[in-house]
């Protein structure tokens, strides 16, 4: 019989997590203290909320939390706290390259307009990855729920800091209230500044979302892309390109995406070799970091340890890590698999 192993041992990446929603709990009570914010009970005693966002009310209801975790994040040195405690966690977990998305739209009011504040992110990311020694890069993302126009100014941003910590562009929040094409001007300007594209889709709406993230965005990985399973052309094409979709289980649970963790179509997506990098979204709202991810597909979807392995490789080819790093942790994967405890 196969001896389970450490599964916090083994290397990954982690390509799916929000800046906000990378809060640690204890640290959103503290400084809603301290600032005198008033949390409702979902973000206390009833922590973590119960969501379900797949209508419009349940979806204003998780937008209306996350916004009010955001309004504790007031000065600089909650951004260098955040950060430095994000990275302490992918480290406990066993994350050695974290690409974080960020909206600086949320912050460049408090933190001295866009400029400002992407940079004040990327200094506290250097900061953090230093410190825990994990390698962290930074994604912007626009939010599809405003205008056009600002995703495009965000891509301009993000271009100027393309090789000096920005690695990717993304579009989040809801996707039934903004078409990917809509955006596409935006997604040309970064990947001009040779930014991965990485937009979310698949997730509340169906897989013509995720072939539009493919078709009119040209995406480089796809956030979420659970719905992809509905179709079997579409996976085909994935995996033919080798289109990664960036998971996350227990948020797809979470927020009534999926009935149950049996139900997310990771093992679909698998064996159709469409590449899959875990990711927890937003642990603030879901109370679930990365490692939970690999531990529901071991012991409730079951992977054995070799295809565990596997979805490892898969977050790690599809990072923007450097090579050399790539190389040196697939190495160590593959040291974790034929050493059982």
């Amino acid at each position: 019989m196969e001896m389970p192993r450490s599964l916090d041992k083994l290397p990954k990446a982690h390509l799916h997590l929000h800046f906000t929603g990378s809060m640690r709990h204890t640290t959103l009570i503290e400084l809603a203290q301290e600032r005198g914010v008033h949390l409702p009970d979902a973000l206390v005693q009833d922590w973590p909320p119960k969501l379900r966002a797949t209508d419009e009310r349940g979806w204003f209801r998780f937008q209306r939390l996350y916004d009010i975790a955001r309004s504790v994040l007031a000065r600089p040195e909650d951004v260098y706290r955040l950060l430095k405690e994000a990275a302490e966690d992918e480290v406990a977990e066993g994350s050695r390259w974290l690409e974080i998305q960020v909206d600086p739209s949320g912050y460049a009011g408090r933190f001295g307009g866009l400029t400002a504040t992407l940079e004040l992110m990327l200094d506290a990311a250097a900061r953090a990855s230093s410190s825990a020694g994990v390698g962290i890069a930074v994604i912007v993302a626009a939010n599809r729920t405003r205008h056009p126009l600002d995703a495009r100014t965000l891509a301009r941003l993000a271009a100027q800091y393309a090789g000096r910590g920005v690695v990717g562009f993304g579009l989040s929040n809801d996707e039934r209230r903004g078409r990917a094409r809509d955006f596409d001007a935006a997604f040309r300007i970064a990947k001009r500044a040779g930014l991965l594209a990485v937009p979310h889709g698949g997730e509340l709406l169906g897989a013509a979302s995720v072939a539009e993230c493919v078709d009119d965005l040209d995406a480089d990985r796809v956030g979420h892309g659970i719905r992809a399973a509905e179709n079997d052309r579409l996976l085909e094409r994935l995996a033919d390109r080798q289109i990664a979709c960036e998971v996350c289980p227990l948020s797809n649970v979470g927020l009534g995406v999926a009935e149950s963790p049996e139900s997310v179509p990771v093992r679909k997506l698998f064996d159709a070799g469409v590449p899959i990098a875990f990711g927890a979204d937003d642990p603030l709202l879901f109370g679930a970091r990365l490692l939970p991810q690999y531990e529901l597909a071991r012991d409730v979807l079951g992977f054995r340890d070799a295809e565990v392995a596997e979805l490892a490789r898969q977050s790690i080819r599809s990072s923007t890590a450097p090579d050399s790093f790539k190389k040196e942790l697939l190495g160590e994967i593959d040291v974790w698999l034929t050493q059982p405890e």
